[in-house]
C-alpha cells in the first residue's frame, strides 16, 4: 500500500504557533546532556529500568486516544473524525502489533526483550503490570511496585493528562511530547557503543521508532491535531499548555536518570 496518502501538507497557523510556543522546552529535551553520558553498560541499564515506564505510558496515552476517536464499544457506532479515526488505528497497529521476523510484537514487549538482553532490572515493571492486572489503580501501583522515583513521577504526569485533559490536549501531548521528539532523541541514544552485543534488541527498538515515527507517525499525529483543533485558538492554547507540562516532565525524567548515573560505573 502506498504511503502517499500520509504526505499531508502539515502547515496550519495553529500548529505553527504551537511549535513556536513549545520550542524552548523542546530544545531542553533534545539537547539534554543525558545522551552523551550513556557511555557504559551500567548506565544504559539504569536508563532502561526507568525509561521503560515512559514506553508503557506511551501506549496508555495512545490507547486513550483510540478509545476517544474510534468506537471500541458494542454496539458499534461511527465515532470521531474519519481521518483521525484512520490515523490512530494505523499508529496502534504498529505500536501494538508490529512485524518482527515471522511474527508480531508490541514495541513495549520488544523493549522488555531489550532490557533482558542488556541485563536491566525488569522487576519493578513486572510488579507494576501484575498489580494493574489485579485492578490496582495506576498511582497506587507505582507506589506498591516500588517504581524508581524518576519513572514514577514522569508516569504520574502522563497519567494526569490521560485522566483529566480533553482529547485535543492528549493528542498534542502525544504529537509533541512523544512522536515529534523520538527521532531526535533516539538518534542520539542509538550511537551507544556496544562492543559485547548486549544492546542489539534495544537498538532494534530504537531504529524501528526512528523509522516509523519520523516517516509516518509524526505527520499522522500532526494531521490528527489539526483535525481536532481546526481554527479554534483556544484549543491550540490549551494544547500548548499541556505540551509544556509533558516536556517539562521529560526534562525532569532525563535529569533524574542522569543523577542516578552517579551510582553506575562509567566503565562497567
Amino acid at each position: 500500500m502506498s504511503n502517499n496518502r500520509y504526505s499531508w501538507d502539515r502547515t496550519h497557523p495553529g500548529l505553527s504557533g504551537l511549535q513556536a510556543a513549545i520550542e524552548p522546552l523542546r530544545r531542553q529535551v533534545v539537547d539534554h546532556a543525558i545522551y552523551a553520558e550513556l557511555n557504559s553498560q551500567a548506565r544504559v541499564r539504569t536508563f532502561l529500568a526507568r525509561h521503560v515506564f515512559a514506553v508503557w505510558d506511551f501506549m496508555s496515552l495512545l490507547k486513550s486516544l483510540q478509545r476517544e476517536l474510534t468506537s471500541v464499544d458494542v454496539p458499534w457506532l461511527p465515532t470521531g473524525p474519519t481521518a483521525s479515526r484512520r490515523l490512530i488505528n494505523e499508529i496502534v497497529l504498529v505500536e501494538e502489533s508490529d512485524e518482527l521476523g515471522e511474527g508480531f510484537i508490541s514495541h513495549f514487549e520488544l523493549y522488555l526483550d531489550g532490557m533482558r538482553q542488556a541485563g536491566a532490572d525488569t522487576a519493578p515493571m513486572a510488579a507494576f503490570l501484575e498489580l494493574l492486572g489485579r485492578g490496582t489503580a495506576v498511582p497506587e501501583a507505582l507506589k506498591l511496585a516500588q517504581v524508581p522515583s524518576a519513572a514514577a513521577d514522569f508516569t504520574s504526569v502522563t497519567w494526569d493528562i490521560i485522566e483529566s485533559a480533553p482529547v485535543h490536549c492528549r493528542a498534542a501531548a502525544f504529537a509533541f511530547g512523544r512522536e515529534d521528539l523520538i527521532p531526535e532523541m533516539f538518534e542520539q541514544v542509538i550511537r551507544i557503543e556496544d562492543p559485547d552485543g548486549v544492546l542489539t534488541v534495544f537498538k532494534d527498538y530504537l531504529a524501528r521508532h526512528i523509522e516509523v515515527d519520523g516517516e509516518l507517525h509524526t505527520p499522522m499525529a500532526m494531521q490528527m491535531l489539526i483535525d481536532l483543533c481546526g481554527d479554534d485558538q483556544r484549543k491550540w492554547d490549551e494544547c500548548a499548555e499541556t505540551v509544556r507540562t509533558a516536556l517539562a516532565g521529560r526534562v525532569r525524567l532525563w535529569t533524574s536518570i542522569q543523577e542516578a548515573f552517579e551510582d553506575a560505573s562509567p566503565t562497567a
